[in-house]
């Protein structure tokens, strides 16, 4: 996989003086393809981290780099192609009163040809399930709705990332499962996925990549699974517990399960009585 975000000793402070800073001499590579869950506890800085991969936040010191590009000489505009955010609250996002002008409004703004943009449009929707209501107001329904047309309007501009701040917030389980099940489907169709998020399980059930942020700095950075088992020490500094399921694990096994889902548990177990089975 190539590399396409590449944060440089990051510092940033919104106020603009060192003491305080967010970010405190961040570095990590991203590479097309991921699947990548930032977790940390509130003020830690992984939403401000996230904030730079589109440009809305630009560095104090350090730099970051996005498809070869600096960002410091890019606008948020120019970044819209290569990095898509969906915020925590899909209402700060949604401007029209129609579905498919809601959709349509990026690539509009890239000065796209008519034809163009309605294929955009009706390929978006389609991708979340929402084509029949594209002639809807965007209020038509539940939060559940309204995320999916603040993700099919990011999509429309078919960047290469997609950034997902707290994607299932406010979501029951029905709605949670299927908003997680559309961004499985998108890394599947070749989208890089970033979901910045506090439920553990969402993490352990389907990010392939864990970026763990403490107080401005990366503690962890691993695969999910070592993550949730080899660096524990790194998720208590950062006051963050694995899922019940893997510390169920720890308690009746120890270290060795290596559980992440109820699935590996099940699967866990059925291969044990397989054994035992086999030695009567």
């Amino acid at each position: 996989m190539s590399c396409f975000i590449k944060v440089n000793d990051v510092h940033f402070s919104y106020t603009g003086l060192p003491e305080d800073e967010v970010l405190k001499g961040v570095s990590v590579e991203i590479s097309r393809g991921e699947y990548i869950a930032l977790i940390g506890q509130n003020g830690g800085g992984k939403t401000t981290l996230a904030k730079h991969f589109n440009g809305v936040c630009k560095p104090t010191s350090g730099e970051v780099i996005v498809d070869g590009m600096n960002t410091r000489d890019l606008s948020v505009a120019d970044l819209a192609p290569k990095v898509g955010y969906c915020y925590q609250n899909p209402d700060h996002q949604i401007l029209h009163d129609t579905v498919e002008k809601e959709v349509a409004f990026g690539p509009r703004n890239l000065g796209l040809p008519e034809n163009e943009v309605k294929e955009r449009v009706t390929e978006a929707l389609s991708a979340v399930g929402l084509l029949e209501y594209r002639q809807e107001h965007p209020y038509f329904a539940g939060k559940g709705e309204r995320q999916k047309i603040a993700v099919a309007s990011v999509i429309a501009m078919r960047p290469a990332v997609l950034v997902l701040d707290e994607p299932t917030t406010g979501l029951d389980w029905t709605g949670s499962e299927g908003m997680m099940s559309l961004i499985d489907k998108l890394w599947e169709n070749g989208h890089t996925i970033i979901i910045i998020t506090h439920d553990m399980r969402l993490v352990a059930e389907h990010a392939k990549r864990v970026i763990v942020i403490s107080e401005g700095r990366i503690i962890a950075d691993d695969a999910t699974h070592v993550i949730f088992s080899e660096r524990r020490q790194e998720l208590s500094a950062a006051r963050l517990s694995p899922p019940q399921i893997t510390r169920l694990g720890w308690v009746i096994y120890g270290d060795s399960t290596g559980w992440l889902t109820v699935s590996d548990a099940a699967g866990f177990a059925i291969e044990r009585m397989a054994v035992a089975d086999s030695q009567e």
